[in-house]
């Protein structure tokens, strides 16, 4: 039996769940999780209890790294978010469970992770094969509207607009979710403006910014014109420093000078929700989390389990975090779901699997773990687990090339760059390593001597027991969380990468996607999964 099936119930369960939707909207339509959309929740805590509590906000930024002046970045400057962290506390080791938006969101929102929800492949979910969470997981907006919080899941356009604005017009539209479940909007999101709120209400809301993904797929001219009218600059192709990893080559050097104006815009952007807090006379109650949902869409990066796809900006900044301090210890960001609760003095439910990182009782993970499942077409699966300096990666399919074939990012100018450059023998052995047509089945790399990951040491006698030891700590989290680590039944498979994704459109028309999804289907049986012995 498949993961998702598993996880998402059989018909029967699954029927009976959908019908316990239908009683509970018919039989009790003012209870809270299902009120009218518009409707005002009464609050559960007093109003003098809810005005002792702060605001939350997320601002959560799609496909980028930590490229910012105070995690290091020196070709350009982010004075916004350096502010967030020299007067908060940022967060050196902070590293997303998955490198895809949907999965790294659908594990954010609930405080769990994603392959214990069964949400851990790319845009699942569909008419056809709803993936519906168990009864105990709730997401966490719900949470914080029943403890009498405000909700939005905004755009940074809606959340900035001025009050005179909203006095007119408080409605606003749910920004983007891309959750891998059956969920609920009116359960979870108000549908009026929390500048629109009731007087000593607190709020909860999530900012979603464009980040990297402002590029598009890469070295289009519109995106530089925008950045030259909005901040009157662009970052210069010859100021570009690439990993070692990447060729110096004209197309990827472009569109790495491009991706950085993704990151001054970001920081531009962060500065006029700080500047829109202020004026409301909420900042100094807000607590702000910045964070984004993955490292950079590139050819190593995205998608891969590599501190390039994984690692992250954590930044926390509010009344009861501290200021100007750095933390170095191991966090997860599914941990903002335990910690924005704890900041709210709301009880955190038995199921949420995060930690509270602000919490007296807090202990510092030894280990984060990460999944990489299937991506739109391509079937893939990847388990890491690290520690403050080794990581162990599990490859599921090392009888597949790194790069299988994928819509998404072939039709990246930077990775047809690379692939032309493999083809004509001009990538060095480092730039290669993604290229190759198979991989190991396990990698291991020492990331304090090794920052980009690319000598592999699982072969090291020197290592094996380091190795030994964290490769049963991956195999113990799996069992612990329900990971099962297997793949869609082919069925379901097709159920899936075949239906038309509210957030992704219908690539399934697209003849490349078509040929892709057939080429899975072959190596369904011809590059077949393989199983740890020991889950």
């Amino acid at each position: 039996m498949s993961l998702t099936q598993t996880r998402s119930f059989p018909n029967s369960l699954r029927a009976y769940y959908l019908g316990l939707l239908v009683i509970f909207w018919m039989v009790l339509p003012n209870y809270h999780c299902f009120s009218k959309a518009g409707e005002s929740d009464a609050p559960i805590v007093s109003v003098e209890r809810q005005n002792n509590r702060p605001n939350i906000v997320w601002i959560l930024v799609e496909d980028m790294s930590a490229n910012f002046s105070c995690y290091g970045e020196s070709v350009i400057s982010t004075p916004n978010v350096d502010w967030l962290a020299s007067t908060g506390t940022r967060f050196d080791k902070a590293f997303v469970t998955a490198p895809i938006c949907s999965i790294s969101r659908s594990a954010l929102i609930t405080g769990r992770y994603q392959t214990s929800i069964g949400a851990q492949n790319h845009r699942s979910s569909v008419p056809e094969h709803p993936i519906i969470l168990p009864p105990d997981v709730s997401l966490l907006p719900s949470l914080f509207r029943n403890a009498g919080y405000h909700t939005n899941n905004l755009t940074l356009e809606a959340f900035a607009r001025k009050s005179e604005d909203i006095m007119s017009s408080p409605e606003v539209k749910v920004a983007k979710t891309d959750y891998n479940f059956e969920w609920i909007e009116r359960s979870n999101y108000d549908s009026t403006h929390w500048a629109s709120r009731e007087a000593g209400k607190p709020f909860f809301v999530q900012i979603q910014l464009n980040g990297g993904k402002y590029r598009g797929q890469g070295n289009d001219p519109r995106w530089p014109a925008r950045v030259q009218r909005d901040l009157g600059s662009i970052t210069s192709i010859e100021s570009v420093r690439l990993p070692p990893y990447l060729p110096n080559d004209p197309v990827i050097l472009n569109d790495w000078a491009q991706y950085l104006d993704t990151v001054r815009y970001t920081d531009w952007e962060v500065g006029k929700i700080i500047q829109r807090l202020r004026e409301a006379g909420e900042l100094d109650k807000t607590v702000i989390f910045f964070i984004t949902d993955h490292g950079i869409s590139h050819v190593r990066n995205k998608q891969f389990l590599y501190d390039g796809g994984t690692h992250i900006p954590m930044i926390v900044r509010g009344p009861g975090v501290d200021s100007g301090k750095l933390r170095t210890d191991l966090v997860e960001h599914i941990d903002l779901a335990a910690t924005s609760l704890g900041l709210a003095r709301i009880e955190k439910p038995l199921s949420i699997q995060s930690q509270d990182i602000f919490s007296p009782s807090y202990q510092a993970r030894k280990y984060v773990f990460a999944a990489r499942d299937r991506a739109d077409e391509t079937v893939d699966l990847i388990r890491s687990v690290r520690d403050e300096r080794f990581k162990l990666i599990r490859n599921g399919f090392p009888n597949r090339p790194y790069l299988q074939p994928n819509r998404y990012k072939d039709n990246k100018p930077i990775v047809q760059a690379m692939r032309r450059l493999y083809a004509e023998g001009k990538l060095t052995l480092d730039q290669s390593r993604i290229m190759a047509d198979t991989r190991p089945r396990i990698e291991f790399y020492d990331t304090l001597h090794d920052p980009f990951e690319l000598h592999n040491l699982a072969a090291d006698p020197v290592h094996r027991d380091r190795l030994s030891v964290m490769d049963t700590a991956l195999s113990d989290w799996q069992r612990a969380t329900g990971d099962l680590a297997d793949t869609e039944s082919i069925e379901v498979y097709r159920m899936e990468v075949e239906a038309k994704h509210l957030e992704a459109g219908n690539h399934s028309e697209n003849e490349q996607y078509k040929a892709n999804v057939d080429l899975m289907l072959r190596w369904y049986h011809e590059r077949p999964l393989v199983k740890n012995t020991d889950q």
